[in-house]
């Protein structure tokens, strides 16, 4: 008989490794988008173009990377449950961090014409299907490597990530964004994205020695003849809409991270230094503030914390926007740290643990890659896009993009309220919870006998 040497969980490092890949993640969407409402609206479409339609298309440039996302889900997903969460981490890191650099490189509309933004769109499509993997298989990663009474904590540092790459991203726009206009449009914009190798490396430092989850090396012990996105259609295909539409949120991150930077700077004509300056702050309350949260979410349960945070941000959106119709900057620091610093936060802190444990263990990471990344895809399109549209030619109107907000705040809360809690299971409950018997007999029925 054949044993299989079972690693031990490492909850720290898996929790370090998968912060790690998600502060790059959203480097780049935090770079792209506050270059997308700043500059690169500016330098990739024809000047003749009204300013309100330039950033319309400089947000639809944005959300192309998050429209073929689901493509890279079906493809990504799959492989972290087969061959390994760490094989589709790796594989992720250097397709995000490569793709940002080159977006660095592209020539603007003045030196190539049409074909720029051409080659803008090319490069977000291959990011988009890049990144779809990375956060299921950090999430799965640190679920399953953490401890069984504090799974929200350590998977909360996954998108703790989030803070710490919103943060740096905007952090370093800020004196570049502060440069003479001509200097920034000439090499300014670029340097932020070529400061993406320097995140990757740092990434790649501290995931190379990472173990994979003693759950994944008992499930290979097991040879299944069903495929494990074959597995998850077939029996889970009510979860992966639960959670994609829970993941509709997320647009109001993004119309929070992109469309008010603009509205504020090209609506209303605010400082683009001091406007960067609100998400710097709700990141950093975020980064320390995300973990905390996730204790919340393990004593409290996963879907009451995440309730909060969803209808909390929701509603705090309609002032903040308000407040940047006033110039009031008390206001709009105020407003748009609780907003994104605390309530989204505490959704954020609440979302991995509450939608891995929605799948069992064999197909966790293509239910989670497959739900997230639709959800995201249509928030990453709705939020910058249509409250971009939403505002006005002239980007002036905060009620449309408002109430688009409470509109992916319903959605999401209504779906959340039809979820499992199952902050009281162990995982080996979770994974007898989540399977009904159909399944369990088909996953039997596939097993691959060793010969004789």
């Amino acid at each position: 008989m054949t044993t299989v040497a079972t690693p031990r969980k490492t909850p720290a490092k898996a929790a370090i490794a998968s912060w790690a890949g998600t502060t790059l993640e959203y480097y780049d969407f935090a770079v792209y988008g506050t270059a997308s409402a700043l500059v690169l609206n500016e330098l990739f479409f024809p000047e003749d173009l009204p300013a309100g339609i330039r950033v319309l298309l400089s947000m639809a440039t944005l959300a192309v990377g998050y429209v073929v996302r689901p493509l890279g889900a079906f493809i990504l997903g799959p492989i972290g449950d087969r061959y390994g969460r760490k094989a589709v981490m790796m594989l992720t890191l250097f397709g995000i961090g490569i793709c940002t650099f080159i977006i660095g490189c592209l020539p603007t509309y003045d030196q190539a014409g049409v074909i720029a933004p051409i080659l803008l769109v090319v490069i977000r499509i291959i990011q988009g299907l890049s990144v779809s993997g990375e956060q299921a298989s950090a999430i799965t990663m640190s679920l399953e490597h953490a401890p069984e009474h504090r799974r929200a904590f350590t998977t909360s540092f996954t998108t703790s990530g989030s803070a710490a790459g919103g943060l740096l991203a905007t952090a370093v726009f800020i004196p570049f964004a502060a440069l003479p206009q001509d200097q920034l449009f000439s090499w300014g914009w670029r340097v932020p994205f070529w400061l993406s190798a320097v995140v990757v490396v740092v990434a790649y430092i501290i995931r190379r020695t990472l173990e994979e989850t003693p759950t994944f090396i008992e499930t290979q012990a097991i040879k299944v003849q069903m495929a494990p996105m074959t597995q998850t259609l077939r029996f889970h295909r009510l979860a992966i809409l639960r959670v994609a539409a829970c993941a509709l949120v997320a647009g109001i991150s993004y119309l929070f991270a992109t469309f008010s930077v603009a509205f504020a700077t090209t609506g209303y004509g605010l400082d683009r230094p001091t406007m960067l300056w609100v998400p710097v702050l709700a990141s950093l309350l975020a980064l320390a503030y995300t973990p905390l949260a996730g204790l919340l979410a393990d004593k409290f349960g996963r879907r009451t914390v995440f309730l909060i945070g969803v209808i909390g941000a929701g509603l705090t959106t309609i002032p903040y926007l308000w407040s940047i119709t006033t110039g009031n900057w008390a206001l709009i620091f105020t407003l748009g740290i609780l907003c994104n610093g605390l309530f989204y936060s505490t959704a954020n802190a609440a979302w991995p643990s509450f939608f891995a444990e929605m799948f069992p263990h064999r197909v966790r990471v293509s239910g989670l890659a497959v739900g997230t990344q639709i959800g995201f895809a249509i928030a990453g399109a709705i939020g910058p896009v249509a409250s971009t549209a939403l505002a006005g030619a002239e980007l002036t109107s905060w009620i449309g993009p408002s109430m688009l907000a409470i509109a992916l705040m319903l959605v999401a809360a209504f779906a959340a309220m039809t979820a499992k809690e199952t902050k009281d299971h162990t995982m080996d409950e979770i994974d007898d919870l989540q399977q009904s018997d159909r399944e369990k007999a088909a996953v039997t029925a596939s097993i691959v006998l060793p010969r004789p």
